[in-house]
């Protein structure tokens, strides 16, 4: 007569059963922080000199759009430089082809730097599913 013996396998899944065990409190603790809250109303006064983004569009042929109007580098060059010097000063918003090389939105990004643009900003799309 021919039987598999149990009693190993049995004491290796209480060997890794009490592994466990031991192990998963310290892999899911977390430091908890309890947050402030704040009852923060924006004035409407700051919101009216609020200036609307600027919003750069670069198609996969390099074409440059500023707020949906086809520029040239030298255009977007000096319309960043006058954004720039705006007091509050606007946010910009770059958007581009998944298919557009990374070279030609990293020189828009460096043209936007040295006009000295702060605030700047990538648009992107959610991937479905998340």
């Amino acid at each position: 007569m021919v039987d598999i013996n149990v009693t190993p396998l049995v004491d290796v899944m209480l060997v890794l059963l009490i592994i466990f065990i031991i192990t998963t409190p310290l892999m899911s603790q977390k430091v908890k922080v309890e947050l402030p809250e704040t009852t923060f109303i924006p004035n409407q006064d700051e919101l009216a000199k609020r200036t609307p983004p600027i919003n750069i569009a670069v198609k996969e042929d390099g074409s440059i759009y500023w707020n949906d109007e086809p520029v040239t580098k030298d255009m977007l060059e000096s319309r960043l430089s006058s954004a720039a010097q705006q007091t509050p000063q606007p946010s910009l918003n770059l958007r581009a082809d998944k298919t557009t090389k990374m070279s030609t939105i990293n020189e828009i990004t460096r043209i936007a730097q040295g006009q000295g643009m702060l605030d700047i900003g990538f648009v992107s799309t959610k991937q479905k599913g998340q």
